[in-house]
């Protein structure tokens, strides 16, 4: 079973993402806005703390591409997660170069 109230970017849930609110547009504007936090938050984390959040977000992003296949759901904020934690973990991997 998926937990839905998971959170899996930032303090956005899976069912934000899988679910049908908020709206791809709505959506968009909340994970610019994490990512930024997030981002932010990089600035002043340690090494260990580092690589204990890179390894969460490999588990988010499993977790929310990891669904029972008789779902009917909205692929595109799906899509649309996996390009932000993407970024995100770019940005935890250039961290990890700065060290």
């Amino acid at each position: 079973m998926l937990e839905l109230n998971k959170k899996v970017f930032g303090n956005i849930m899976t069912q934000e993402i899988i679910g049908s609110e908020p709206s791809i547009s709505q959506i968009k504007v909340i994970f610019e806005k994490e990512l930024s936090i997030l981002i932010k938050n990089l600035e002043s984390i340690s090494k260990e703390s580092l690589d204990n959040l890179l390894q969460q977000q490999k588990i988010c992003e499993k977790h929310v591409n990891t669904r029972p296949g008789a779902m009917a759901l909205n692929q595109s904020k799906i899509e649309m997660f996996n390009d932000y934690n993407n970024k995100y973990i770019n940005k935890i991997n250039e961290k990890f170069t700065n060290f």
